[in-house]
């Protein structure tokens, strides 16, 4: 038995153009479409004769908590409020 898988892929083309700086604007359409933002990375990854481009997506704060290795314990949120309190009370007596 032979089995046949077809797959039907939707093309759209936008062309954009290089200018002589050898920086590239990415349509609007395509920055809509991906979700671009000011300031966000593109990767360009090289197959053959073809590239492709991804967005190198930016991590929220929430994914990065826990990336770092904590040196002491997380006092709580009313602790390091009051510390901050008491570090501002210490610097304005002292005075300039």
């Amino acid at each position: 038995m032979v089995r046949c898988v077809i797959e039907v892929r939707s093309a759209v083309l936008i062309r954009a153009t290089l200018t002589s700086k050898g920086q590239l604007t990415i349509p609007k359409d395509v920055r809509d479409r991906l979700g671009l933002k000011s300031g966000d990375r593109v990767v360009f990854e090289f197959e053959d004769d073809f590239v492709r481009l991804r967005v190198e997506r930016r991590k929220g704060l929430g994914e990065l908590m826990g990336s770092l290795p904590a040196t002491r314990p997380y006092p709580g949120k009313e602790a390091e409020r009051e510390a901050a309190r008491q570090y501002l009370v210490r610097k304005t007596l002292e005075g300039p």
